[in-house]
């Protein structure tokens, strides 16, 4: 199976359980809730998406892009290497032979997916981000992670989900620095009545790293 890749790139995790870690990012083109495409964004399934996940290079096979992906990871630097799979939408392409092939160089493998599709076995960590109006088929795994407000949406229906962490996100709004703060604001709020959930920050915009 030839699989098309966005990007690929070696910065820190920025959000979730794992902020702060060291790790490669495979970011697959395409998704099925947007197109990508700006014109189609007032229609699209998840309208506040802020991820460019058009185009591309494609990969001929699972041997190529693990082989690709490795190469990334710094020669004797130490720690688990770590890829981090994300989109658009990574279980449109994610099967079981680049799972295996991205085991056979060592790699500790984290998705974040929108839950909407059901992921092959394998994962090391599934990290799952809702949208409103969607059905999930990825029920179980280890962490929620909300991006919150979303009309529609109330962070108490995962609750009862087996996840091992559950966070809430501040929905981002480019060039609305009052949104923002609101944003912020409510997920504070929200954490502080229902300490179940923690607070997940987009470190990585606020370091001007990738």
């Amino acid at each position: 199976m030839a699989y098309k890749v966005k990007e690929l790139f070696y910065t820190l995790q920025g959000e979730g359980g794992q902020a702060g870690r060291a790790a490669i990012f495979l970011r697959f083109a395409g998704c099925n809730l947007w197109s990508g495409r700006e014109a189609d964004r007032a229609t699209a399934q998840c309208p506040f998406c802020d991820t460019d996940f058009v185009g591309g290079d494609k990969y001929a096979d699972a041997d190529a892009l693990a082989g690709a992906v490795a190469a990334l990871w710094p020669k004797g630097g130490g720690g688990q290497p770590l890829v981090v799979i994300t989109g658009g939408e990574p279980g449109l392409q994610l099967d079981e032979a680049l799972i295996q092939a991205l085991h056979f160089w060592g790699l500790e493998i984290a998705v974040e997916t929108n839950g909407t599709i059901s992921l092959p076995p394998g994962i090391d960590w599934v990290c799952v981000s809702p949208k409103a109006g969607q059905d999930l088929e990825t029920v179980a795994g280890d962490e929620i992670k909300l991006v919150w407000p979303q009309d529609g949406i109330d962070p108490t229906r995962f609750e009862k989900m087996p996840f091992r962490h559950y966070f809430l996100q501040p929905k981002d709004v480019p060039g609305d620095s009052a949104a923002q703060a609101a944003h912020l604001q409510a997920c504070v709020a929200y954490c502080l009545t229902h300490p179940r959930w923690r607070l997940s920050l987009q470190t990585h915009k606020i370091l001007g790293i990738p």
